[in-house]
Parts: C-alpha cells; sequence; structure tokens
C-alpha cells in the first residue's frame, strides 16, 4: 500500500524518539547560552572590582601578602614596598609592548626582613637584554616601588606555550618558583607573588614601567546571543520538520 492509500486508521506514528532527541539539543543549547550570561555577570563584576581597587591607594606590602596568605584576590591591588634591588639576580620575561620585541624585567627586591619579591620592573626590547647596556637604570641604594600586584601562576597557561629556560634566563610564562630559583638568591624567602612597577622608577629610562595591560576580554553576551540563537533557529527547524510529518500523513 502506498502513502497515498492510507486510511486514517494508518497514519504514521509520532517521531517520539526524533522528539526527544531534540528536546536533549535543545536543553544542551539553552544551557550553553545560560551559562555564558552568568559568565558575562562574573566577569563585568571581576571588571567592576579591579576599577574599583585600581582607585584605591596602594597598600602597604605586608597588607597585601597577609591578603593572598588568606586566599584573597589581590590581582591588580596598588601595593608598595620598600628595598633594595638585588639586580644580579634579574630574570628576563619574553614579552612584546607597543608592538616591539623584548622582555620585561624582573628585579628581586630584597626587603628589610632580608626576604625578596619579584619586581615586574617594565620592558627593554630585545637589544638591551645586557643589563650592561642600560647601566643607568640599574637603581642602587634604597628604592620605594609602587605598582599593582600579581598573583603567580600555578600551570602553564597553554600546552602550546614554550617551557621556560632558566638556564638561559628567558621566561614565557610566569613560572614564579622557577624565576626565584634560577636567581641564585637564598631559597625559601620569596613572596609568592609579583609586583608590576608603575612607570615612576626609571622616569623615561630603561626599563619602561607601567607596562600592565588591564584588557580582559568580555565576549560572554556574543557568545550567549550565538547559543540562544542556535536554539531558535533548531526550533524553527524541527517545527518545521513536524509540520511536513503532520502533513505527509493526513
Amino acid at each position: 500500500m502506498t502513502k497515498n492509500e492510507m486510511t486514517s486508521g494508518q497514519r504514521k506514528k509520532f517521531p517520539l524518539g526524533l522528539s526527544v532527541l531534540a528536546l536533549i539539543i535543545l536543553a544542551i543549547l539553552l544551557t550553553l547560552g545560560t551559562w555564558q550570561v552568568n559568565r558575562l555577570a562574573w566577569k563585568e563584576q571581576l571588571l567592576a572590582d579591579i576599577h574599583l581597587k585600581l582607585n584605591n591607594p596602594p597598600l602597604q606590602f605586608e597588607e597585601v601578602e597577609a591578603m593572598n596568605n588568606t586566599g584573597k584576590n589581590i590581582d591588580y591591588q596598588p601595593v608598595s614596598v620598600t628595598g633594595t634591588f638585588k639586580h644580579e639576580g634579574e630574570r628576563h620575561f619574553l614579552a612584546t609592548y607597543n608592538s616591539h620585541a623584548g622582555f620585561f624585567i624582573y628585579t628581586p627586591l630584597e626587603m628589610a626582613d632580608g626576604r625578596f619579591v619579584l619586581i615586574n620592573r617594565g620592558f627593554v626590547p630585545y637589544d638591551f637584554k645586557n643589563p650592561d647596556l642600560r647601566s643607568e637604570g640599574q637603581l642602587t641604594g634604597k628604592v620605594t616601588v609602587t605598582g599593582l600586584a600579581r598573583s603567580k601562576l600555578s600551570e602553564k597557561p597553554s600546552s602550546l606555550m614554550p617551557d621556560n629556560d632558566p638556564d638561559k634566563n628567558i621566561f614565557y610564562w610566569k613560572e614564579l618558583e622557577a624565576m626565584a630559583g634560577s636567581s641564585g638568591l637564598p631559597q625559601g624567602r620569596f613572596a609568592a607573588f609579583f609586583i608590576d612597577a608603575n612607570d615612576a622608577l626609571n622616569q623615561g629610562g630603561l626599563p619602561v614601567g607601567g607596562v600592565t595591560i588591564i584588557d580582559l576580554p568580555n565576549s560572554h553576551l556574543q557568545y550567549a546571543m550565538t547559543w540562544y540563537g542556535l536554539a531558535l533557529a533548531f526550533v524553527f527547524v524541527y517545527l518545521a520538520y513536524m509540520i511536513r510529518w503532520y502533513r505527509s500523513g493526513r
């Protein structure tokens, strides 16, 4: 018997399995969209917190360290610390700045209690990696550094990123333990976070300070609209299919 010869009692069976699958797919698309909405709220709150911190006066090093030890987020917290640079232990972090290739110079600062904190003093072009070529920037004596606290990374950000090379003093990601461990300074006496110095230290010389870029990507709204748009399109496709199924069974 052909389809055209079907009687009303022989109408095609409702596609229950396909409909259940369609509901599952729709639920996944809506869940992904809602997740991105939640991520948008989280990112907006994070950016608001950062800008609130930036407008506050700097805290003393000990205050920020206490915050870090209790698990509080210290990223971009203005901080001030006094000590003496140990230039023999400076570490070189491969970086670009204003479209120029070079290094961020991380120099241990020895504080009054004999402990150290790694200071990102700023950027030098590739040809100025050798500190002898920028001796005027190798500050001596006690200095007060004001900048932004930066949390250390617990692991390499990406498997595609090269491994750090402490022997050649070239670092591709901020591995605090490796940077401190290869500095030649006593171990176990380094603070568990970095400080990005502002641009006041060398006043136009090298390194160029104030290199922190606060530009967190926030595309969650576009992602949410994409997932919700796919969900809506999927509903239309499913409805179109069901209309065709209903008509073909009449």
